[in-house]
């Protein structure tokens, strides 16, 4: 069912029955993956796309949107789901909980596309009224979606990224997290978002964020996807130094192997649709590492599928970048 990839015993996923066709690619032999590369997945944004409420809840039948991160974040990510989802939210009462959490997670990336990337001191104060007042539409929805569905984790993790863009302090959003946890210790999702929380550029404590992912590893069976936030961590250590070199140690490399060796590379890891992500994840840390035996590994896993983030928060020319690596697999 598998084939070998260089390098030890990494598996290639076999192509799932609902796998998209192969994507036409650049000539440097990458390609932009897109709908996680599931042809159920793009059903469900070309429905969401027409505005078809109907054809949204019967393409997310195969999915749990309560627990699935990688499904929600790309309905949230359809322009114009925001024009048409709030009479779902009022007409639907049997599937309620549904649209309202659709609505919320959109509300918060419309919210971030009025506030832009731009640093805060060059955000205009309309800019800043739109940003908090989507996010307020947000934080409601969310915790009425949470009321409706007790056992879903989604909501909450979507709340810690609202609470951070809004500054709603720490007992609040330690109060998400451990909702979000409650529902699943291992949520990567709610990890990474606390990660974020811990950087000294959200407010946290300088040199927190790496003793916290690694005890998340710590607690993570093999083969799950929790062992990426090992790679995150170390993404924001190379992001906030002074030097670009600053992973390049024996000892980096080493914990970023054993992670990922813990994690995506076991056999028991699942290739769920979105898989993609966590390897590009993993691809970055590494390439900033210059882990030059694991990163070869996971390229060739990847073979070609570009997610986009992390590299796009950090880097200037993201795809190059990855185009380059992926070259040298």
């Amino acid at each position: 069912m598998f084939g070998k990839l260089f390098g030890g015993s990494t598996e290639r996923p076999v192509a799932a029955p609902h796998a998209l066709p192969d994507p036409r690619r650049r000539r440097n032999g990458t390609y932009p993956l897109h709908a996680l590369g599931d042809t159920r997945v793009l059903a469900l944004l070309e429905a969401a796309e027409a505005g078809d409420w109907p054809a949204v809840k019967a393409a997310l039948a195969p999915f749990d949107i309560g627990r699935d991160h990688h499904v929600l974040r790309e309905l949230a990510a359809v322009d114009g789901v925001q024009d048409w989802i709030g009479r779902a939210v009022d007409e639907d009462e049997e599937h309620r909980a549904t649209a309202l959490l659709i609505s919320g997670a959109r509300h918060i990336v419309w919210g971030w596309q009025a506030r832009t990337t731009k640093l805060a001191v060059d955000v205009s104060p309309e800019q800043w009224r739109v940003f908090h007042d989507r996010l307020g539409i947000a934080e409601e929805q969310l915790l009425e979606a949470i009321e409706l569905r007790l056992e879903w984790v989604t909501p909450w993790v979507r709340l810690l990224t609202l609470g951070r863009g809004m500054s709603l302090g720490a007992d609040v959003n330690k109060a998400w997290l451990e909702g979000a946890l409650s529902r699943d210790p291992l949520d990567l999702e709610a990890h990474l978002e606390w990660l974020s929380h811990l950087l000294p550029r959200w407010g946290g404590a300088p040199g927190a964020a790496l003793p916290f992912a690694r005890a998340a590893l710590a607690r993570a069976p093999r083969g799950h996807r929790l062992g990426c936030v090992i790679a995150m961590a170390y993404v924001n250590v190379w992001a906030d130094a002074d030097r670009a070199d600053c992973l390049e140690t024996p000892e980096i490399r080493a914990e970023l192997r054993a992670a990922a060796d813990h994690s995506i590379l076991d056999p028991a890891y699942a290739f769920a649709p979105g898989w993609q992500h966590d390897f590009n994840l993993f691809a970055m840390a590494l390439v900033m590492a210059e882990e030059n035996h694991t990163v070869r590994r996971v390229f060739r896993t990847l073979d070609g599928a570009y997610t986009g983030w992390p590299w796009n928060r950090y880097l200037a020319k993201p795809e190059k970048v990855f185009a380059r690596y992926h070259r040298r697999a």
